[in-house]
């Protein structure tokens, strides 16, 4: 198949995979958006929201519709590294066996990131980046494709660890679920409290997603798109001679490398799930704002006078 025909496969099967999430979530279309979007360009997202916004049971029905399996690890104080990455035990012959942990699967709901130390925290961050774990000595290949999707509570704070603006980064999107509006909340409310069960179909092969995410890689761009996106990224550096007085009254540190990179990619995918053969501009100001938010750090002087990230990330483009 020739990658035209190929994108335009991409967008029937993209149209279906929204068609079968929306027989379970009701609303949350950008959310959902914004999470293919990651799948496909081959990133991880951070989902941001208080309890009962269907965070579980989103992913859980994205992973049927995309025909893969899913682990939902719930993070405590408690937990270990070797919880969620598996350990060595000693078999019935007294010889070393290597139990799998949660973590051997495509897709990974890290429950409550922020609520579990450092070392656990890590442990996860290694598979995320590398696609591999190493455990006694030994390295462990993931199955592909591979995708964690972290949650976070905005609300309750105390006793978290918070992730350390290094391992921010290393998430394509920060997501922020909002309340459902009241007709969807209604809608949540039918059909949850009945007795119909309903059915999802898998809709790929994880064969299928991989080639997509190859396709999506080989999607050209623009030299100019490239330099938009890394001129945007700039802009969020306080001390960058692109960055306006807005941004050095409110901002202590801007965006990372790594956010170019994330813009085009996702550019790219945006553009793909649209039909398009290479992404422009507006492709980039379209996944802007999932991608900088979680990689710009506010003053005190912002947080007083109530600008929020979105606020900062609207005025740079």
């Amino acid at each position: 198949m020739s990658d035209v025909a190929a994108i335009h496969n991409l967008v029937q099967k993209r149209n279906e995979l929204k068609t079968e999430i929306a027989k379970i979530i009701v609303g949350q279309d950008a959310v959902v958006d914004q999470i293919l979007l990651c799948i496909f360009s081959g990133g991880h997202a951070l989902l941001i929201g208080v309890p009962g916004l269907a965070k579980t049971l989103m992913i859980n029905t994205l992973s049927q519709a995309l025909g893969l399996d899913f682990k939902r690890i719930q993070f405590t104080p408690d937990l270990m590294p070797s919880d969620i990455l598996g350990s060595e035990i000693l078999d019935e012959n007294r010889q070393f066996k290597f139990i799998k942990g949660p973590i051997f699967s495509n897709i990974i709901l890290a429950d409550e990131i922020n609520r579990t130390p450092p070392k656990t925290q890590a442990a996860l961050l290694e598979a995320m980046q590398e696609r591999s774990v190493t455990i006694a000595g030994e390295n462990h290949k993931l199955d592909l494709p591979y995708f964690v999707l972290a949650t976070q509570n905005p609300i309750e704070q105390e006793g978290t660890y918070p992730l350390p603006e290094a391992q921010l980064d290393r998430f394509m999107f920060a997501v922020k679920l909002e309340y459902p509006t009241f007709q969807e909340e209604v809608q949540v409310v039918k059909q949850t409290t009945s007795d119909i069960k309903t059915t999802i179909n898998p809709l790929f092969t994880a064969q299928e997603i991989i080639d997509f995410q190859h396709l999506i890689r080989r999607i050209p761009v623009a030299d100019n798109v490239i330099e938009y996106a890394v001129t945007l990224v700039s802009k969020t550096r306080p001390d960058n001679a692109l960055s306006n007085e807005f941004v050095k009254n409110y901002l202590d540190w801007g965006a990372g490398p790594r956010a170019s990179q994330n813009l085009i990619l996702a550019a790219k995918a945006h553009a793909a799930f649209n039909g398009k053969f290479s992404p422009d501009i507006e492709d980039v100001k379209a996944v802007a704002t999932g991608i900088l938010r979680h990689r710009i750090i506010k003053n005190y002087k912002a947080d007083a006078e109530g600008i929020t990230e979105e606020i900062i990330i609207q005025k740079l483009m």
